[in-house]
């Protein structure tokens, strides 16, 4: 769950909001696009929660799309954080189909803090939330297509913190930086562009009341969200984007929270 209020700041119910449907057949009505018709895709950390959802959409238009994932399943298994992982599966794709048209690095790192994280497990957070996202591009380089796009998947973390969290927030800070370093360094070859998701909810909950509310559009994020959003960027439409980072948060982190304003209210927990 990304981007959840954890309590030091809480009781945004006498807040007004838009009411926002939470019916994902009421959000996100069937496209109708086909650009991605035999395009062959690359998802890590594809087996569930938003990286199932992104390549899902991917086959609902047509593309042939390679998962990796730790999970079991009919995909490649297989940890990113390992190099050798990595080299076949990019070797596989390559000598399955040739060229790749997007590759979207989502797998998930670790999130441990400063008080509990060991010096592995943080180096693992970054081998997976940074290091695997870099050495993938690298080994599908040669083989990307014309109009190639690559997707990275930050965090709204990447530019705000709860206690705790510091190996995933490094790694998704990391994996923001990098984005417009390969924007650079593949233009002509590829568009890299990153999303930083809020709160999104992946066991498609229907939250409401506060957790709700305190949200500016007046519902949690949902994975669809964000996989329209990765469909877009990698289509003609978005031809002119690369390098960027697109926040979506629901307006989470454009909040100014002040105790005792607008319904928001310190507690102190000490």
């Amino acid at each position: 769950m990304e981007g959840a209020a954890e309590g030091i700041l809480a009781n945004a119910i006498c807040r007004s909001r838009l009411s926002s449907p939470t019916n994902p057949t009421q959000l996100y009505p069937a496209m109708n696009n086909t650009s991605y018709a035999n395009k062959v895709i690359v998802v890590t950390g594809g087996a569930q929660g938003i990286g199932r959802c992104i390549a899902d959409e991917f086959r609902k238009q047509g593309a042939r799309v390679c998962v990796i994932d730790k999970q079991p399943g009919p995909h490649f298994v297989g940890d990113i954080a390992d190099k050798t992982v990595l080299e076949t599966f990019a070797q596989t794709v390559i000598e399955q189909y040739g060229q790749v048209d997007v590759i979207v690095n989502n797998a998930l790192p670790l999130m441990k803090g400063i008080d509990e994280c060991t010096y592995e497990e943080f180096q693992y957070a970054l081998n997976v939330g940074v290091t695997a996202p870099f050495y993938l591009v690298k080994l599908l380089s040669g083989h990307l297509a014309k109009g190639a796009s690559i997707i990275n998947l930050s965090s709204s973390r990447d530019r705000m913190s709860q206690p705790q969290t510091e190996s995933y927030t490094a790694a998704k800070g990391g994996i923001s930086a990098l984005t417009h370093a390969l924007a650079v360094s593949l233009a002509g070859k590829a568009r890299v562009n990153s999303i930083s998701p809020g709160w999104i909810e992946t066991a498609y909950t229907a939250y409401e009341g506060a957790d709700a509310r305190q949200q500016p559009v007046g519902r949690v994020g949902h994975p669809m969200d964000i996989a329209r959003l990765v469909l877009f960027l990698c289509s003609e439409q978005a031809g002119f984007i690369t390098g960027e980072n697109i926040c979506v948060d629901g307006g989470m982190t454009r909040q100014m929270i002040y105790n005792g304003e607008h319904g928001w209210h310190f507690r102190d927990t000490e």
